[in-house]
């Protein structure tokens, strides 16, 4: 394990030891996984779903039984792209089973154009681009035979999988759903952060993967867990925080898990040994990391059209902002016609600035939102 300096973790998973709480969440998407159920697991974004399947990925009962292979989407925009994506991850899972692994799932890509060699050592070199995939539903085909024959089961889980309704190929829901339908070594997890679209791909009936998963929601960790996670760290290190402190992060961020993890370790970073983190520090805290980001901000911002930014500041200013097409918001604001904040809100949600929930829009970035508040 590397040493760690900063026990708040804000990139990646590094042990048990580093991730707070999530005890009954773990538990229920461990038996899911291991009673063969495929889950589609859902919240908003930065809440740590990723954080939770590599933490579940790492327990005993799934490490000794299954290949587990993740792979995020979000930045895929075709059919291709996630093939890739998802050879690529197959291939850097499979270096740790040994020589036997990789070549077994080597020899089922016979549509890759890459290859395959290892050293003296045994050790494997490939250079996978691409490039190399021709005929993605050939190579797809492919994965999904490697996945079915492979001598231990397989648990694959897929980030922002609402990702595929944007791809340019019209029919991969029903592609992937045929495939996973008829796959019985491997199963599947479907995490995804935007609610409503996760919702329409598995709770319409007229959609391919319709009643096909367990649903599962992640909400914000419990205010009291995140004290005692929190306050134990700080006390390993001879430093102290204020319980108030952490709650007054908790309030400011709805308890989102990542806005948690940055502010303390950020504090973690500012208080002395044998120091108390106290809530006059928070405020400290998060003017440095809004400050931290300022020029990404400002050319943001600058690089954004007119009728998006008013927008965008319009929400931020309203927190929580519904019915943004109505006469009182745009007369609130003094934004332009119902159809020009249409138009704008529709490019802010493309470009994940804004994320709405339940009816109501948001800016995604908290951080970006602070920042706006505090200059404009």
């Amino acid at each position: 394990m590397p040493i760690i300096r900063n026990p708040f973790i804000i990139n990646g998973y590094i042990s048990p030891a580093y991730f707070c709480d999530r005890k009954a969440e773990s538990e229920i998407l461990i038996r899911q996984m291991t009673n063969g159920n495929n889950i589609a697991l859902i919240s908003t974004r930065r809440m740590g779903k990723t954080g939770l399947i590599r933490h579940c990925f790492q327990s005993k009962e799934i490490q000794k039984t299954y290949y587990t292979f993740f792979i995020d989407i979000y930045a895929t925009k075709s059919l291709r792209e996630f093939v890739f994506a998802l050879s690529k991850e197959i291939i850097e899972s499979l270096k740790s089973s040994g020589k036997k692994a990789i070549q077994t799932f080597w020899e089922s890509m016979k549509s890759l154009q890459a290859s395959l060699t290892f050293d003296f050592n045994g050790n494997p070199s490939f250079n996978l681009g691409l490039g190399d995939i021709q005929s993605p539903d050939a190579t797809l085909d492919e994965i999904f035979h490697y996945l079915e024959q492979a001598n231990k089961p397989c648990i694959v889980a897929i980030d922002e999988f609402q990702q595929i309704t944007n791809y340019a190929e019209d029919n991969v829901e029903a592609i992937l759903r045929t495939y996973v339908q008829h796959c019985n070594n491997a199963h599947f997890i479907f995490a995804g952060s935007q609610r409503h679209i996760m919702g329409n791909i598995f709770l319409t009936a007229s959609r391919p993967f319709y009643q096909s998963v367990s649903m599962m929601h992640l909400e914000s960790i419990p205010l009291e867990e995140y004290i005692k996670f929190a306050q134990k760290h700080f006390k390993e290190a001879n430093k102290t925080i204020s319980k108030e402190a952490i709650e007054h992060i908790y309030k400011y961020f709805d308890g989102i898990t990542w806005y948690m993890q940055k502010v303390l370790h950020t504090l973690y970073d500012m208080t002395p040994v044998n120091q108390v983190a106290d809530i006059s520090m928070v405020e400290e805290a998060i003017c440095q990391i809004i400050g931290s980001f300022q020029y990404t901000y400002s050319e943001t911002l600058f690089r954004m059209p007119e009728k998006q930014k008013e927008l965008l500041i319009a929400i931020t200013k309203e927190g929580k902002a519904s019915a943004i097409t109505s006469g009182a918001f745009i007369k609130k604001y003094r934004l332009p016609s119902s159809s020009s904040v249409q138009s704008a809100l529709k490019g802010l949600l493309e470009k994940d600035f804004v994320t709405q929930e339940a009816g109501a829009y948001q800016i995604y970035d908290r951080f970006f939102g602070l920042w706006l508040q505090r200059n404009y």
